[in-house]
Formats: C-alpha cells, sequence, structure tokens
C-alpha cells in the first residue's frame, strides 16, 4: 500500500511543480475518510478546465506512460488519462472542468498517510458525492463507510446540493435514495 502513496506522491509533486492544482479522490482518499480497503491505482482529479486539455495531457505523458494506446485521443473523449508507473500502478487523472470538479480541488486538504506521504485528498463529502454518482456496488460500499466513520461531521446539506443537479443531468434519480439511506446510517 505504501507504493501507492510514493505514487500519489511523486504525481502531486509532479503537478505542483507545474502549479497544476489537483487533489486525490478514489481509493487514496477512502483510505482517509473511509473503511480502509486494498486499492490497486491512484485517481487524480487535475483541474484543466475546457479547452486546455493538451497542455495536461502532453505535460502527463511526458512523465508517466500512457496505460493504453492513443490515450490522449481517449483522454480528449472521456476526460480520463490512463497512466501507469514504471512498476505497472495505473494512474487514472480525471480532467476536471465543471464547476462542482473545481470545488472539490478548492476544498481539498493535505493528510499524511506517513512519513514523506503527505497527499492531498478531497473532502469526505465531496467524496461521498463521487462514489454515489459513480454509483457501481464498490462506490456505493465507499459511501457508507464513509458516513458510518464520520458520523456527526458531515455536511449532508453540502452534499444533497452537489449531489442533485448531477443526479438530474445523469437522469438517475436513484442517487439521491441512495443518499438518503445513506443519511439515516
Amino acid at each position: 500500500m505504501n507504493d501507492l502513496f510514493a505514487v500519489a506522491r511523486a504525481l502531486q509533486d509532479f503537478c505542483d511543480q507545474r502549479g497544476w492544482r489537483s487533489c486525490f479522490i478514489g481509493g487514496i482518499a477512502v483510505q482517509r475518510w473511509g473503511e480502509p480497503r486494498v486499492t490497486r491505482d491512484v485517481d487524480l482529479n487535475l483541474l484543466s478546465g475546457f479547452g486546455s486539455e493538451d497542455v495536461y495531457i502532453v505535460g502527463l505523458l511526458t512523465g508517466y506512460s500512457p496505460r493504453i494506446p492513443d490515450a490522449a485521443e481517449f483522454a480528449h473523449r472521456n476526460r480520463v488519462l490512463l497512466l501507469q508507473t514504471p512498476e505497472g500502478i495505473g494512474i487514472d487523472v480525471s480532467l476536471a472542468a465543471l464547476p462542482f470538479e473545481a470545488n472539490v480541488v478548492s476544498r481539498a486538504s493535505v493528510y499524511s498517510f506517513g512519513p514523506g506521504l503527505d497527499v492531498r485528498t478531497c473532502s469526505a463529502e465531496d467524496l461521498i458525492v463521487l462514489k454515489l454518482f459513480a454509483s457501481r456496488a464498490i462506490d456505493i460500499r465507499d459511501a457508507e463507510s464513509i458516513a458510518v466513520r464520520n458520523k456527526g461531521s458531515l455536511d449532508w446539506q453540502y452534499i444533497q446540493e452537489q449531489l442533485r443537479p448531477l443526479a438530474e443531468v445523469k437522469e438517475a434519480p436513484d442517487i439521491l435514495d441512495n443518499l438518503s439511506r445513506l443519511q439515516r446510517l
């Protein structure tokens, strides 16, 4: 697991040296806010905006290997750049541009996973929004563990305000049902 945190720290340093705003989401953030579980990759939310993605894509491809052929083209289509370290650890870089995604980066804070392993992760509330929006079984379990572990300290109004428009765009009202259930845990 320390390998993942070291990869995250190196990726954070890579971005910081270029003045790029970012934070970790996904499994790394779950280690901070939820029930720790095995995770095999690193997920980064990188604030790229719309129209300047090439700066970030090209920059990252100079420091990391693509995980798939035509990774840059895939990133343009799907707003996710799939990379890997020389050791084969996967890195998923979300090219963030929406106001919510910018908010995720702005609200992020540093957490120490060990000596020299201080990384910025999204807030517990933003992680719940991201997990409920994704809505895979593992994401729902992660959201539940975050709700239980942080009971009494979560800003449920903020979560609802962020999640409602995302659920509407996705046309998935069941996302809000999952939120209501989490609030009762």
